[in-house]
């Protein structure tokens, strides 16, 4: 090999369509493990000598922690270890095909050449990923379609809402933006794991159960400084709000922008979503689920504690709660330390609830443990297994007493309508059935009791627990809240408490009634309005009793995430309590993309956006916030002028698609009076 520097073609485009990292704009190769990759480098005058190729990763490159290869030119590829087979010379380049294992730990590597008469020479860098087209690979999957959906798809719908009233949004991974790879790589290299002992963190970086577990710590900012500081409040001043993203890129970019500081904020749905960002930029299949009346259970008894006054109001002192929805992921891959049956999908949430192993991480937890309850299985199968199955106990605390007394349980309120994004298509797909044995049948209960046998809550007696005197009481009067008008931001809300008398005597009954604002972990934040009223039903009887909260008394209480809880606390004389609550999830008024024209690549096209103000005042500092991975680069904020009472609005504005095929364009309205509306098109650009 001469002594002057080599060049290398690395023939980028070729090896990416091969190893489908096309969608990456980067001028370094990337290449997927377990695969073989062509470069082609000259200064080899005399290639018929032996060449020896080095690959290094990671601080400290060796042969012992498989952060370092040597190998030379041999006749087939090794499905063991690193290999090269030549493919072409001529008088003076050598084409080489160099191959990984599938096990190879991945990030960005150092490729060098020697050969018997010089010293080594640098080729230059690549990067190397996961490879889910691999049936060798821990994340292999099988259905090419998956892989496109999972890997490869930079669009995604995440549905929250509540599981009356499930709603959606689009939400832009952009895993294959800009910079966003070297921003994955760089949270793995600022991780607990590896600041502790980078030279052990770097040899694991093969196994995707460990680099989830790592990078579910690291999207969020407690412990380590990571990417996504969360916020519950309902205040969310010093940041943006968590409802007003609509995609990851801005936030992984202001992270990186910003020395690396955590950005201000996020709630489940963020965490989720740039997890997936970046388990998807890595190579490992991944995608956001959303549960509805998902418990999170503080203390690993299996059963969710609230408490309620005599007023009725929701208190807020248990460290137990059942959220009206919450976000985590899954993610695809085999489990060699548990054992084929739990391969597959895996749980991992990056929201900060509770700590595991000192730290705010929680799984990789395999689903099939989840549903078939073996909760003592690695990784946080005790508080995945609560949030889609714990019972729910509901008191009455007496504050001045401290006194409190069992209103009702419930054995099938969590856990419900558990949906994911479908494969290839902008629908819902319930999951539930994968988590969980049908509510209410013996084998569910069944999985219940093996699961608190695992826990060790069978055995011992728990004082905070109910008797079963407590559990086994019937009421004498039933209620439930129907709702009687548009559940619509800017309409007043219009609902009916229904009560009926169970008993065969007539009853008298004191109800008091509240209705508070809350976020959507069902934290409680301005109360709204109350009422009391006392009433006699006669044997038999069901009563009607009409509610109108106006849009003038809920508006200023509102948070961000448009919901109410409605509760009624029935005292009935000489019988036991009975609790009717609801939540409410608002609708806000609708937004209307229209694409003028047909998309076609480096072609510009003019969008129109259409919003009508549905309230009778005047609505002011009005943004349009526009994205969609190649669509548009970046971010496109335009201000909107300020609408009078029912009066239309139409912003238009251009884009210059850069690649074919089926895209979205995400669109986020907000205003004084209405925060976030958001809505998404498909758009399809021809070349």
């Amino acid at each position: 090999i001469a002594a002057s520097q080599p060049s290398t073609n690395w023939h980028v485009k070729e090896n990416a369509r091969d190893h489908h990292t096309s969608k990456f704009s980067s001028r370094e190769l990337i290449v997927r493990r377990g695969q073989a990759f062509v470069i082609t480098f000259n200064g080899a005058e005399e290639a018929e000598q032996n060449l020896t190729f080095i690959v290094e990763t990671g601080p400290k490159p060796s042969k012992q922690t498989r952060t370092q290869a040597i190998f030379g030119i041999s006749s087939t590829v090794s499905k063991e270890s690193w290999s090269a087979v030549l493919q072409s010379t001529s008088s003076n380049s050598v084409s080489i095909s160099i191959s990984s294992p599938p096990n190879a730990v991945i990030g960005r590597y150092k490729l060098s050449v020697q050969s018997d008469s010089s010293s080594s020479a640098s080729l230059g860098t690549f990067v190397l990923l996961f490879n889910p087209w691999s049936s060798g690979d821990d994340v292999f999957m099988p259905s090419k379609a998956e892989c496109e959906e999972y890997v490869l798809e930079e669009f995604g719908i995440i549905f929250a809402g509540n599981k009356n009233h499930i709603s959606s949004f689009g939400w832009n991974f952009g895993q294959f933006q800009g910079d966003i790879l070297d921003i994955c790589l760089s949270m793995l290299d600022r991780s607990l794991s590896y600041r502790q002992d980078p030279i052990t963190d770097a040899s694991h970086r093969n196994d995707p159960k460990y680099l989830g577990r790592v990078l579910s710590a690291m999207v969020n900012a407690n412990d380590d400084q990571g990417v996504v500081l969360g916020n519950w409040s309902g205040n969310y001043e010093g940041g943006k709000s968590p409802s007003s993203w609509t995609g990851s890129g801005e936030i992984l970019q202001s992270w990186k922008k910003s020395g690396f500081r955590p950005v201000r904020y996020g709630q489940c749905w963020v965490f989720a979503a740039v997890l997936t960002t970046v388990l998807r930029c890595l190579g490992i299949p991944t995608r956001t689920i959303t549960n509805f009346s998902s418990a999170h259970d503080a203390d690993g008894n299996l059963r969710v504690d609230e408490f309620y006054d005599a007023s009725g109001n929701h208190l807020n002192r248990a460290a137990d709660s059942i959220w009206n929805f919450h976000v985590w992921n899954e993610s695809w891959f085999t489990r060699s330390d548990l054992g084929p049956s739990y391969s597959g999908w895996q749980i991992l949430d990056a929201t900060p609830q509770e700590e595991s192993e000192g730290i705010y991480q929680c799984g990789p937890a395999s689903r099939k443990a989840i549903k078939e309850g073996d909760v003592e299985l690695d990784y946080d199968c005790p508080f995945v297994f609560a949030e889609v199955n714990a019972d729910c106990m509901y008191w009455n605390y007496d504050t001045s007493t401290g006194k409190k007394t069992l209103i009702f349980s419930q054995s099938t309120t969590i856990g419900q309508a558990i949906s994911t994004k479908a494969v290839g298509r902008d629908d819902r797909v319930d999951v539930t059935n994968d988590y969980k044995y049908e509510e209410g049948s013996k084998k569910e209960r069944d999985i219940f009791k093996k699961a608190r046998k695992k826990l060790g809550l069978e055995d011992k007696f728990d004082p905070t627990a109910p008797t079963p005197q407590e559990i086994e009481q019937k009421p004498d009067v039933s209620g439930k809240f129907k709702v009687a008008g548009p559940l619509q931001i800017g309409k007043d809300l219009d609902l009916i408490l229904v009560l009926a008398n169970l008993q065969s005597d007539a009853k008298t009954v004191h109800i008091n009634m509240t209705a508070w604002s809350t976020v959507y972990t069902r934290r409680p934040v301005h109360g709204i309005w109350k009422d009391s009223v006392s009433v006699t039903l006669s044997p038999k009887e069901e009563k009607q009793f009409p509610i109108k909260i106006p849009y003038t008394e809920y508006q200023q209480q509102l948070t961000t995430d448009n919901t109410i809880q409605v509760t009624a606390l029935c005292h009935v004389e000489g019988g036991i309590q009975v609790l009717v609550q609801r939540d409410i999830a608002l609708d806000n008024p609708t937004i209307d993309i229209q694409v003028l024209g047909e998309a076609k690549v480096n072609r510009e096209v003019d969008v129109e956006v259409i919003f009508t103000n549905p309230i009778d005042t005047e609505v002011t500092d009005c943004v349009l916030q526009v994205e969609g991975s190649d669509l548009l680069r970046g971010i496109l904020e335009i201000d909107v002028p300020p609408l009078k009472a029912g009066e239309n609005s139409s912003t238009k504005f251009k884009l210059i698609p850069f690649e074919a095929g089926p895209k979205h364009l995400l669109v986020n309205f907000s205003c004084d009076k209405f925060a976030n509306i958001k809505t998404f098109k498909m758009v399809n650009v021809t070349e």
